[in-house]
């Protein structure tokens, strides 16, 4: 479950400190149901507000982590008082997207969420504002809270935010605007937004969480945007009552490897393909041959991730490659025998092997990479 400063403040500077214990005991009681939980909490920021008495948000990147660094403290022991009233214990996990995006780290917070799970203690979650900085932060909680339920192959993710869901329009300005109760995977959603932006405590909309919300769904992970200021929300979305709005998950859900591939991991490099390689991939779950490449993007070496990226420059899958971009420029439009000719060895004949390759479902981007 992913909750926002909107929601913790209730539109006011500072933490509300019956909105945490109501969390807290519908968290409680779905552990005590074996349902096992792990909170991504926004509000160090919002709490360091709150301590160091400022009426906005702080604009400039020091004086947030500043808030954040006061923050956290009282944001953690805010929950922990919660949470002592119905019998658990809490862990603190704050993470940054650098440590996602390398497969160790990834692979060792994974470890550490399981534990702590297996110990029935439920993990609270935060961007690591304190050491975050523009090229490697999240921007908002709810790309983190996506990237934590793939992560830790979560069966739902829900997202509190202070309106009941997604909407045709913005509620609080058009009373016309109607709560679209379902979207499906092929369903143009971003046009759906109900708010541009956050409150002065906060800094995600609703658009944030429409990415979020299909990022998980892609991943095969049923999601919910629900209200998180209306009692006994969370507990009836949970129930499977109707109730928010309803993602609609892919039809299979991706292996680990790959969920880290699409989501989590930050491509080095680019290689752009032919249309045939391009058909062989998406609708035929071959292999990345040296054939099919016309081009490189960037530097990457063996055995980093690379975007796959058509002729029009548009990215639609990712992947680990065997080849660093000195020899894939060397063996780019060969056949598989030709490479040890070339290279003088082949450890491999596919410049990525499809168990490394997943396709990005639904995207559309264009890949930024440039040589």
């Amino acid at each position: 479950m992913k909750v926002g400063s909107g929601v913790l403040s209730r539109g006011g500077i500072g933490l509300h400190r019956p909105t945490i214990a109501s969390l807290a005991s519908a968290l409680a009681g779905f552990r005590a149901q074996d349902i096992e939980v792990i909170l991504v909490s926004s509000g160090a920021i919002l709490a360091g507000m709150e301590a160091l008495g400022l009426a906005e948000r702080p604009r400039e990147l020091p004086l947030k982590q500043a808030a954040a660094a006061v923050g956290q403290a009282h944001l953690i022991r805010a929950y922990e008082e919660a949470f002592q009233p119905c019998g658990r214990r809490v862990a603190q996990i704050l993470l940054t997207q650098e440590d996602l995006r390398h497969r160790g780290r990834y692979l060792n917070a994974r470890n550490t969420l399981f534990t702590l799970l297996a110990l029935q203690i439920i993990p609270i979650v935060n961007e690591n504002d304190t050491v975050a900085v523009q090229e490697i932060q999240f921007g908002d909680n709810d790309t983190l809270s996506a990237l934590v339920a793939s992560l830790a192959e979560a069966d739902l993710l829900v997202i509190l935010t202070d309106t009941e869901g997604l909407f045709t329009a913005d509620p609080r300005r058009d009373p016309s605007a109607r709560l679209i109760p379902l979207v499906r995977p092929q369903d143009a959603v971003t046009s759906f937004c109900a708010e541009d932006a956050g409150s002065a405590a906060s800094i995600g909309g609703m658009n944030s969480k429409v990415l979020a919300a299909r990022r998980a769904a892609t991943a095969g992970i049923p999601t919910v945007v629900a209200s998180g200021l209306k009692a006994g929300a969370l507990e009836a979305v949970v129930r499977g009552e109707e109730i928010g709005t309803f993602f609609v998950p892919s039809h299979s859900r991706m292996q680990s490897r790959k969920r880290w591939l699409a989501f989590a991991s930050q491509p080095r490099g680019g290689v752009v393909v032919d249309p045939g390689a391009r058909r062989a991939l998406v609708s035929g779950g071959k292999s990345l041959l040296p054939s099919g490449i016309r081009a490189t993007r960037r530097h990457f070496r063996a055995g980093d991730v690379v975007s796959l990226v058509d002729v029009e420059d548009r990215e639609f899958a990712r992947g680990l490659v065997n080849y660093s971009r000195e020899e894939v420029e060397k063996i780019m439009g060969l056949k598989s025998h030709e490479i040890a000719a070339v290279l003088g060895h082949k450890p491999y004949d596919e410049v990525i092997h499809r168990d490394n390759l997943v396709v990005l479902e639904g995207t559309e981007g264009t890949a930024n990479e440039r040589k």
